[in-house]
């Protein structure tokens, strides 16, 4: 499993909070993520599923995508994914199954997160894989991007 290192967590969260940044100019709802392994990010992704009209474009599952292409294999042993936001029970599914080592997720999803509001997916000891979690890096500014990008919905 990648170490963990609270200075290189809260670098690697600034890019994907960058990457909500940039969801959220294109009117996505602003989740960013990046993968990374050795040290080197190997996948990007942001919330594309307007921009794609995909159900599937969520920026954790394209930042995995990116890394399996990048690393030329499906099972991310020894990759760590930063996301903005707590994942949704299909992204924590497709974190189980692709093997992932460790996420690290900035706001808390009470709504819709499967690692650890609603239920823990990917600490489920049922399952042939558990991913250990370290939550909060950026928090409160991931949360407060996403309360802004909803109130301006609202606001329309």
């Amino acid at each position: 499993m990648p170490a963990s290192n609270a200075e290189e967590d809260l670098g690697y969260m600034r890019e994907a909070f960058t990457l909500a940044q940039y969801a959220a100019s294109k009117g996505e709802v602003p989740v960013g993520a990046v993968a990374v392994k050795d040290g080197v990010v190997v996948g990007r992704g942001y919330n594309r599923r307007e921009l794609d009209q995909d159900p599937f474009s969520h920026a954790e599952l394209l930042a995995m995508r990116e890394a399996a292409k990048t690393l030329g294999v499906w099972r991310l042993s020894g990759v760590t994914v930063y996301v903005t936001l707590e994942p949704c029970s299909m992204c924590a599914g497709a974190i189980v199954l692709a093997r992932i080592s460790r996420l690290v997720f900035a706001a808390a999803d009470p709504k819709a997160g499967a690692v650890g509001s609603l239920f823990n997916l990917v600490g489920d000891a049922r399952l042939n894989h558990q991913v250990p979690v370290t939550s909060g890096v950026l928090g409160e500014e991931s949360s407060a991007l996403l309360k802004s990008f909803f109130k301006a919905l609202r606001d329309k």
